[in-house]
């Protein structure tokens, strides 16, 4: 170990394929540059080793357990985040009038991704952390934001979303949770909260709850869902927030996930964040925030697990080439086999081809700061059509990526000497994390792709067809003609005008649109990978033949599933639909 990430990988990514270069020379981020980046990224690279992936699987091992009044974790967890506060993480995305390093969201993303892949459970507290605090930054007072905010970004307060209860889970309209006004402006609130990652701990000087509750009289359902800054602490002093207990989940047992009680004494005292019944818009801001940091880490354990799993391949002696008869010749490394080559490809396609998905969606963040109207105005598109694809993607493929890995490894794979299955576990949950695959699926072709009447979706496919017509790269049609039937097959289920028939397949439509797009940016990263080809040598060259190879792969194994899935969908499928829960 530590086989955490490559470098070359990012930079590639960063530079070649996204160009995080003209981004730099954007007004936000000038006191930035490719120095600083390369600086940044090296140290997170440093921190990862030495700090987050050290005591991951002990983390993994020893759990969080709560004696009836604190929650204990082991040393290791603190120490880690005080490495990685210190080294001002935490304030990097945040502009320097905020006390952050001004650094663009795509570069933040790709150092995001060194500490997920080195130890995702740790890694959880400041991801959550950011989130919030950009959560505020974007639509607290600023009385509050001077309250709450600095002390996020300086890292002396962690910060949580608490959405879900008990009885509503993703059914967010249905919250229980009541805030009641005061005569000093705050509020009252009563009511359980349910999957609160990072909700009690002692790691930081206190716990920022994001809470969403309902303000009496207002409109049911969504509708009628405020939002409140809701502190663990207040001057020092215990909030009547009560920890009912652990939840216990099978991956990232590092960090914490409880169920919490609020008000049940007097009620725990909150403040309203903007207007009321703006709640669940606000959050949003948070959530799709952190769709993007779950494609992320999903991608970030895929790649680790690749790599983990090429250095095992690359070692261990087993077996003979296909037709050695002689029992004497020697054992090759299992590499040296064809379907372990396969394997690692088929990997190799998903977890680095997820990698781009995830930090092109964050250079269209740092795009939307463009002073030119119009590439703003098309990043944002880009943005809202594709944020649950780059949270459902990932999270499907990452997995399944980590799955050959652990094959890789044989029975080794299955044991806990190695981390593969670790990362399986920790990986597992990011299916679930801001929203399941199926209401990833639903937003996407229930809302995002009709709106605005499928401006979206008509600007990806005319850059996608565009790109891969104006190729030279053998296969490069094919990605043609898949952009072409996925505009054909949506057409068709929006005319169908049978929003359960449409959606019944949702799930589906999303993976369909997630290869497009995964397979566009491999065009993308082969074309750059051709490119500088001529000048490469020795493992430079390696690399990016490695790259196209990886291109050809794809377009031979992957991207045909477009054809198949869309044929299906504009078939418009009810057999989900009309098979009856007595029939299940």
């Amino acid at each position: 170990m530590p086989h955490i990430l490559r470098s070359d990988d990012i930079a590639f990514l960063l530079y070649d394929v996204l160009g995080i270069d003209d981004i730099a020379t954007r007004p936000a981020f000038s006191e930035t540059g490719r120095e600083v980046f390369d600086q940044v990224l090296a140290t997170a690279e440093r921190i990862a080793e030495d700090h987050f992936q050290p005591h991951a699987a002990k983390l993994d091992a020893n759990e969080p357990h709560f004696d009836g009044e604190q929650v204990h974790l082991i040393p290791e967890l603190r120490h880690a985040l005080d490495a990685y506060l210190d080294a001002g993480f935490l304030a990097a995305p945040f502009p320097p009038d905020l006390g952050g390093m001004g650094l663009p969201f795509t570069v933040h993303t790709a150092v995001s991704a060194w500490f997920a892949a080195a130890n995702w459970s740790t890694a959880n507290y400041p991801a959550l952390t950011s989130a919030a605090a950009n959560l505020l930054a974007h639509h607290a007072s600023p009385e509050q934001k001077e309250t709450w905010l600095t002390p996020l970004i300086e890292g002396r307060y962690f910060g949580t979303m608490c959405l879900s209860e008990p009885h509503a889970g993703s059914s967010v309209g249905d919250i229980r949770t009541r805030a009641e006004p005061q005569d000093d402006g705050s509020y009252r609130l009563f009511g359980q909260k349910m999957w609160i990652s990072g909700g009690e701990h002692d790691l930081a000087e206190n716990i920022v709850h994001l809470v969403l509750a309902r303000i009496p009289g207002g409109p049911p359902g969504t509708r009628g869902i405020s939002l409140f800054i809701v502190p663990r602490l207040i001057d020092g002093q215990r909030n009547d927030i009560r920890l009912i207990g652990l939840n216990h989940k099978m991956g990232c047992r590092g960090t914490v996930n409880c169920a919490l009680s609020f008000g049940d004494v007097d009620g725990a005292t909150g403040w309203l964040v903007g207007a009321p019944h703006q709640g669940l818009a606000q959050m949003f801001t948070m959530m799709n925030e952190m769709r993007i940091g779950v494609g992320m880490a999903a991608s970030a354990l895929a790649l680790t697990g690749y790599l983990h799993a090429l250095a095992y391949a690359q070692d261990r002696n087993q077996g003979r080439p296909l037709g050695a008869k002689d029992p004497a010749q020697p054992m090759v490394p299992i590499i040296e086999h064809t379907d372990i080559r396969r394997m690692l490809l088929q990997q190799k396609v998903w977890a680095e081809g997820a990698m781009a998905l995830s930090l092109y969606m964050a250079s269209l963040v740092d795009r939307q700061t463009s002073g030119d109207a119009e590439e703003a105005r098309d990043a944002t598109l880009r943005l809202d059509l594709l944020t649950p694809v780059a949270k459902s993607w990932p999270s499907e493929y990452g997995l399944r990526a980590n799955e050959i890995a652990i094959q890789v490894l044989g029975g080794a794979g299955y044991t806990r000497d190695w981390p593969l299955e670790r990362f399986y576990r920790d990986n597992r949950l990011n299916h679930i994390h801001e929203g399941t695959r199926g209401i990833q699926g639903l937003d996407l072709l229930g809302r995002k792709v009709p709106a605005q009447n499928g401006a979206a979706l008509t600007q990806l496919l005319r850059e996608v067809a565009a790109d891969a017509q104006a190729s030279a790269l053998p296969g490069s049609e094919t990605l043609a003609e898949a952009a072409q039937k996925i505009g054909q097959t949506t057409q068709t289920l929006l005319a169908a005008n049978d929003p359960e028939t449409m959606l019944a397949n949702a799930t589906l439509y999303c993976d369909t649109l997630g290869h497009l797009v995964v397979g566009w940016l491999w065009l993308r990263q082969a074309e750059a990978a051709h490119r500088l080809l001529p000048q490469a040598t020795g493992s430079d060259a390696a690399f990016l033949q490695g790259k196209i190879a990886a291109y050809r792969f794809f377009l031979a194994h992957d991207l045909p599933q477009i054809q198949t899935w869309s044929t299906l969908l504009a078939s418009l499928d009810r057999t989900a639909l009309d098979t009856s829960a007595a029939q299940l």
